[in-house]
């Protein structure tokens, strides 16, 4: 069993959990993810592993509330258990590959929407703690859905806030701040996009035109998490890829996004039966 050690409401539909598991803590990577149960009966959950800490020997978790199976995560309490807990699994991410002397002159820049703040913080806390400079446009749609927004200023240089109501920070799109901050001059060796899948299309296109290079993470395509249930295929630079096995992080200049976001879409509506379902037998 796997103790939640904390557990922090961050907004009314997500929370963050830190949980015991040593074995993954130790072998955790920035890009990969986990796959968990809250009990025996609930269907297994791909989860972007948020943080981990080897010493403590816990692995963090951020859910949004989506339909059933996150409605039953989110409702665990600290002290209480998940009944199963994998990983990690995916493929670590890009940049994990180059030497710390190879990154030291490099210029990341992470463009994060809603949730996608959440896999994005290891990675920049990953790349900060080696002295590589990196800036982060976090998106979301008014100023209460912003998450992590302190832990995302401590690990890097600059932190554009993007709110499409203007209640927060930058008034507008974050595909709008990547203009801006390219039309000012600053220059980017390589980009990452983590968030929904229309953001990161259009986030796609506009970093075409400005001719940086860009990764983006598809780990809101995986079902099952080992690539058998075949939900998370995308067509990548032409070609049939897992998201599971062979990411989730892809060049995004090679990924046919429309493909993705039709197949993402494919178990909506079964989610929100489910999820009014179970607020309906919990009776809220």
């Amino acid at each position: 069993m796997y103790k939640i050690v904390r557990k922090e409401v961050l907004n009314n539909v997500t929370t963050l959990m830190e949980i015991e598991a040593p074995r993954v803590a130790k072998a955790a990577k920035p890009g990969q993810f986990l796959i968990v149960r809250p009990t025996q009966e609930s269907e297994r959950i791909p989860l972007t592993i948020s943080d981990y800490n080897k010493d403590k020997g816990t692995v963090t978790i951020v859910t949004q509330i989506v339909g059933a199976s996150s409605y039953d995560i989110c409702s665990l309490e600290e002290g209480e258990c998940f009944c199963d807990l994998v990983g990690p699994l995916g493929v670590q991410s890009d940049f994990m590959e180059l030497s710390a002397e190879e990154l030291k002159n490099k210029r990341y820049l992470f463009i994060a929407g809603g949730l996608g703040a959440a896999p994005v913080y290891p990675q920049a806390k990953y790349l900060h703690n080696l002295g590589v400079k990196l800036d982060i446009i976090l998106g979301a749609k008014t100023a209460d859905l912003i998450i992590l927004e302190d832990e995302l200023k401590a690990v890097c240089d600059n932190l554009y806030i993007c709110t499409d109501d203007g209640s927060k920070g930058f008034a507008g799109l974050v595909t709008t701040k990547l203009e801006q901050l390219v039309a000012e001059g600053q220059k980017y060796d390589q980009a990452v996009t983590i968030g929904p899948m229309i953001m990161m299309k259009f986030v796609t296109m506009t970093a075409a035109k400005c001719n940086l290079p860009l990764v983006a993470s598809l780990n809101t395509l995986m079902v099952d998490g080992t690539g058998m249930c075949g939900a998370c295929r995308v067509t990548v630079g032409g070609k049939t890829r897992f998201a599971c096995v062979e990411g989730p992080e892809f060049d995004a200049h090679q990924i046919d996004f429309d493909e993705a976001m039709r197949r993402q879409t494919m178990y909506k509506t079964k989610e929100l039966e489910d999820y009014h379902k179970c607020k309906i037998g919990r009776g809220k």
